[in-house]
Formats: structure tokens, sequence, C-alpha cells
């Protein structure tokens, strides 16, 4: 299959096109700078060179295309708070896809975000829709819910479209700018590794790897308009990822009041809160799919963490 990725050059993509191209694909990866086009061609890709704004380019490439996969996104804007620019990037980028696929059942899949933080009382399951995407919802969440809930309705017009949910984080050896690597750097600031209140909200996590396994067959085999949830821990308490910074980096673990954790985790505070125990059961029965590779613990406490440089 002839696929064509965007975000190849990300912490996603860079794992994703081995995977596609050991499973016997041909990729052709979007690159806006020298440098991501010189990491994918040595990843195997072909390049194409253009960025989410060139329609053209990318309206051209899908056709070229037998599938396509979406996991760019603009980090530089939306840690700017350009959130607004993020969604309508993302939206221009797969309606442009929507146009070029329809009525052809080729494969679209496109990343997209966990929602509904704390409010179901249950996990979280793949039958559940995406979060509306208003203003109060934000950044990477709410630009991936409005891709999401626009390319999962693209199943109704002749495209075999899906989107993978991702969790706060996706780690690996490539990790340079993830949640955790945010939340070590913070620790390290502030002498003290912290969780909000108790600490007992749960956040669900995978490994990069399996990430990309994911994504592989939901290109491959993935029914029209499913949703699927790249997660491989369903859920652990922030308190014990705190725990396992904090062990590592040989400082204390505590709590950060209620009233204190913006002052603390700054820019951090609103995804540190977030509980949503997330079940995987839906996408692994439908795809075939499990997790293989290290959970979140384990690989902090394989300790590449607390040697890669904050980038």
């Amino acid at each position: 299959m002839r696929v064509f990725i965007t975000g190849a050059s990300g912490h996603h993509g860079s794992l994703l096109v081995p995977e596609l191209i050991a499973a016997g694909h041909q990729v052709t990866a979007l690159a806006r700078s020298d440098a991501s086009a010189a990491a994918v061609a040595a990843l195997g890709a072909e390049v194409r060179r253009g960025d989410l704004a060139d329609l053209n380019g990318l309206r051209e490439a899908a056709v070229e295309s037998d599938g396509v996969i979406h996991v760019a996104v603009d980090r530089d804007r939306l840690q700017s708070g350009e959130v607004g620019a993020v969604v309508d990037a993302d939206l221009g980028a797969v309606h442009t896809f929507a146009e070029a696929l329809t009525g052809t059942d080729k494969p679209l899949v496109a990343a997209s975000s966990l929602g509904a933080p704390g409010s179901l009382g249950r996990p979280l399951t793949e039958e559940d829709p995406a979060l509306p995407g208003g203003p109060e919802h934000k950044g990477t969440l709410r630009a991936r819910n409005e891709v999401e809930i626009f390319v999962v309705g693209l199943a109704e017009q002749g495209v075999r479209s899906s989107a993978v949910r991702l969790p706060p984080v996706s780690h690996s050896t490539q990790d340079r700018s993830g949640f955790l690597v945010q939340l070590i750097a913070l620790a390290k600031q502030k002498g003290v590794s912290g969780y909000p209140g108790d600490g007992t909200n749960l956040w669900p996590a995978v490994h990069a790897l399996d990430v990309a396994s994911l994504f592989r067959l939901a290109l491959e085999n993935g029914p029209a308009g499913g949703r699927w949830h790249g997660v491989g821990d369903e859920g652990i308490p922030f308190r014990e990822i705190a725990q396992g910074i904090g062990d590592r980096l040989g400082l204390p673990t505590r709590s950060v009041p209620a009233d204190q954790v913006p002052a603390h985790f700054g820019f951090l505070a609103y995804p540190t809160r977030l509980n949503i125990p997330t079940s995987n059961l839906i996408t692994r029965q439908t795809l075939g799919w499990e997790p293989v590779h290290p959970g979140l613990l384990a690989d902090l406490g394989n300790g590449h963490y607390f040697t890669t440089p904050v980038s």
C-alpha cells in the first residue's frame, strides 16, 4: 500500500514510518523543513516537501496514495496559545483529504485525544463520542477532537476513516518533549515531585511503539467509522507517576493542595488533574492489537528519561 503520512518526523511519526515499511508499505512523508526531510528520508520514506497549509499539495498526495495517516500537530502554536489556528490547520488538512478520498473506500486514519475527563464515573470506551470542540477544552484535546468528529463522519461518504485516540502520555526512548519529559523538568526545577491533591486521578498511557502498530492495523484492517483507544496502561494513579519520577531523581514526592496547583504546575496544571480511566477492549477485539512494550512505570524505571536532555 502507498501511504501518505503527516507528522512523520515527530515522536509518533518517526516510529510509525519504520513500522509501515517493515510491513511492506511504501511511505511518502510530508516534511516542512530541511531537517524534517532529512529525518524522514533516513527512515526510508519518500519526502514530499510542504506543510498543512499547502492544501493543493495535500490533495495531490492523498490522490496518489492508497491511504493516509494524519498525526501532525503544530505544537509550537499550541504552546503559544494559538489553539484556534491549530484547529483550523488540522481541519483544513482533513477536509482536503476528504475531498481526495470521498467515494474511494481508501483509509484515512487520524490521531485524536481521549476526552470526557472525570465526568463518566466509569472507564471511557471506544463507543463514547468525542468531546465537543468548545473553547473550554484545551490545546491538543480540542484540536484533535474536532478532527475526530469530522474524520469519523467521513465513513458515511465512502472513506474508510477512523481515529486513534491517544492518552496524555505516549512514552519511548524517542520522547523528547512529552508530558513525562516536562514533569521531570518541573520536578528538577521545584526540588520536589508533586501530584495534585491525593493523586488518585487516573492517567492512561501507552508505549509509542505500540501506538505505531495500532495505526498500522487501523490503516490495514480498521472498519470505517472506528474509534480506537491507543492505551496500554488503562489508568495509573498520578501519585504513582510522581513517585516514580521522585524516586529516580532522589527527590521527595509530595501532594500539591488544590489552591496551589496552578502556581506549582503552571501550564501543566490542567493535564495533571485529568482523570480518564480508559478501556481498550473494543480496540483489541476488533483489530487484534495487543500492547507488548513496557508500561509507563516500567519505562520510568528503565532510566532513559533521566539521561535524555530536555528540548
